[in-house]
């Protein structure tokens, strides 16, 4: 479903993305770690649109992503859900995936609201409908992050440390919940929390200074001496 080729990117001496390469099929998870400044956040940025790539390209369903707006990737299946949630604290919860259903998928009436209500029930957040989103307790507004990029209709799901500031338990219900949405969606998750991805994902993306280290499935690459040095800070024993 998506290839991303020689996707280059850099500001003045600073490489952010240095012809990173990969692929990833409908029903899998990429999980992508590094260190920070290794270029995490700036390939989504790419990919989204948010930031303008010097080289390569990023096709989703053989359709090409790169020199489109923000807005057309997302009606071409890209959403995006972040670390800190982006919700509307005064609109109810319902109306914030009402207006990602309306806005960012752009569907009509009573189609929308159809959305809504669909992507609310996935997340796990019906109940809540009309309580405020500012007023969610943290791991009900990282649902209703995922909620609101479910309702946007996408192909693409990419989750950029959504499990941050959550307790050990909250980070395993929020994992078994994207495990349950992989089935119908590719996606890429930028994590710091090792279990989480353990949990979920089929393959882990390893990007240091803007450079693909390695990829590999997950017990490969957290066992990796490479991941231990770079990543994890650790060196192994001569």
């Amino acid at each position: 479903m998506l290839q991303v080729q020689g996707l280059s990117k850099k500001y003045g001496a600073i490489v952010v993305a240095d012809a990173v390469e990969f692929t990833l099929e409908k029903g899998h998870c990429l999980g992508v770690i590094g260190p920070n400044g290794a270029g995490k956040s700036s390939l989504f940025n790419l990919i989204t649109g948010v930031a303008k790539a010097d080289a390569g390209s990023v096709r989703l369903d053989g359709a090409e992503l790169l020199g489109l707006p923000p807005h057309r990737r997302a009606r071409l299946g890209v959403a995006r859900a972040f670390q800190i949630p982006q919700a509307f604290g005064n609109l109810t919860v319902y109306e914030n995936v009402l207006a990602a259903a309306s806005f960012g998928a752009g569907l009509p009436g009573s189609r929308a609201a159809e959305r809504a209500q669909q992507s609310l029930r996935r997340c796990g957040l019906a109940a809540r409908s009309r309580d405020l989103a500012g007023r969610l307790p943290l791991l009900d507004r990282k649902r209703l992050e995922l909620a609101k990029a479910l309702a946007t209709d996408p192909k693409l799901l990419l989750l950029d440390e959504v499990a941050g500031g959550l307790t050990e338990p909250e980070v395993a219900a929020l994992a078994a919940l994207v495990g349950e949405l992989k089935a119908e969606y590719a996606v890429i998750w930028i994590e710091h929390i090792p279990q989480a991805l353990h949990a979920v994902a089929d393959r882990i993306l390893v990007l240091h200074f803007g450079r693909k280290l390695l990829e590999a499935p997950p017990a490969e690459a957290m066992a990796s001496r490479e991941v231990r040095e770079v990543y994890m800070g650790l060196a192994d024993s001569p």
